[in-house]
């Protein structure tokens, strides 16, 4: 029976199914040719046409390579389309820079090799360029060609010593959402840029940061890297006074640690915590204020290594007297963690041990504000402070 079964389901070659599958090869040679025919015919037409050609020649090249393989992309680029395209991005033509900037767009995407010839080629000043024009659809194209260049580390010291990265800041606060997702995208890929002697950011940055921060989910994509690129700004005192400046700038990265994903937390705390560590009088009211303490205590048992030590590192900061009467926030969890093994066992302790850190903070939070109630009730009216 279990014979009879195998060989009903591998049946034997026959020669229908051997000429099927001979016709098929065929077939697929025949569009191969068909294809490669078509490549010269364009790349011809684009490098010898008149103006009217070119444009053509680049429209067609988009619709080609948009439903085709890496291999055909790079088979355009063999044909010597890439730097006629690049020439195309300086006409004063509009229809001739729209056309030439989606044919290089379309060509770059998932191809390395072609990002990098394409910045060869001098493609970074003519879309720097074009950032600079009022045309909102030719700024948004330009901002994707430089989000998909930026992608491939060999052509980030160029775009970012370009000049680019200003324009990118404009368009957070002008373009549309899909303008600004592509531009913060751009941003974060140039700030990874290790040969950058200067920081590609300045404080204008931060306010439209936050303000995107606020609206998108804070466990998204997004959100990871726009806390990455306002932990960087915080290491200046121009982007840490913006973030304090700016409206709900500090609960907003408050609400990140509490709702982010492990990235977008390890970056929000290191802001927050790059904030205390350089004036602690000026910003410590000001984090407390936001009802920082649960989300950074969640932290310490839940996040990244990284975010763990900075949350930890953050909370001693926030304490009354840090260096009089500091219980250091590893001893206290080590502490809880104990108890926690000792009431559900090793295998729940973590999520026990952040159930009676969370009942710890919110019974704290209720004797500070019974304090407080207390305090000012006993005040005479002349001591109570006005509203």
């Amino acid at each position: 029976m279990g014979r009879d079964q195998e060989e009903e389901e591998t049946p034997p070659a026959t020669p229908t199914t051997t000429a099927s599958a001979a016709r098929k090869d065929q077939e697929e040679e025949t569009w191969n040719h068909q294809k490669q025919t078509l490549i010269l015919e364009l790349s011809e037409k684009l490098i010898t046409g008149d103006l009217q050609a070119k444009i053509e020649a680049a429209r067609d090249i988009r619709k080609v390579v948009r439903k085709s393989s890496v291999k055909t992309r790079s088979k355009f680029a063999s044909a010597g389309v890439i730097q006629p395209l690049v020439f195309m991005l300086l006409s004063p033509n509009l229809d001739a820079r729209e056309a030439s900037l989606l044919a290089l767009l379309n060509l770059a995407v998932r191809n390395e090799r072609n990002k990098v010839n394409i910045v060869t080629a001098g493609a970074v000043p003519p879309l720097v360029e074009l950032l600079k024009l009022q045309n909102s659809g030719l700024r948004e194209l330009a901002t994707a060609a430089i989000l998909t260049l930026s992608a491939a580390a060999p052509n980030k010291p160029t775009i970012a010593a370009s000049g680019a990265a200003p324009l990118l800041v404009q368009i957070l606060s002008l373009g549309s959402v899909q303008g600004r997702v592509d531009a913060v995208t751009a941003l974060h890929n140039l700030s990874t840029c290790k040969e950058n002697s200067t920081p590609i950011l300045d404080a204008k940055a931060v306010s439209p940061l936050i303000n995107l921060l606020k609206e998108c989910k804070k466990y998204s994509k997004f959100a990871e890297k726009a806390t990455a690129l306002l932990e960087i700004l915080s290491m200046s005192e121009e982007g840490r006074v913006a973030i304090c400046d700016s409206d709900g700038g500090i609960l907003t990265l408050v609400e990140t640690v509490e709702d982010g994903s492990l990235i977008s937390t390890q970056h929000a705390v290191g802001a927050l915590l790059s904030l205390c560590q350089s004036c602690r009088e000026k910003y410590r009211e000001l984090i407390l204020k936001e009802g920082a303490i649960p989300g950074l205590l969640r932290l310490t048992v839940e996040g990244t290594s990284i975010a763990q030590e900075r949350a930890r590192t953050l909370l001693d900061l926030l304490r009354d007297s840090p260096q009089e009467k500091k219980l250091a926030s590893s001893v206290l969890e080590k502490i809880v963690y104990d108890i926690a093994t000792r009431v559900d066992g090793a295998d729940k302790a973590a999520e026990t041990a952040k159930r009676l850190l969370e009942d710890m903070v919110q019974r704290s939070m209720e004797l500070s504000m019974n304090r407080i109630q207390h305090r000012a009730a006993s005040c005479t009216p002349a001591k109570v402070p006005s509203a």
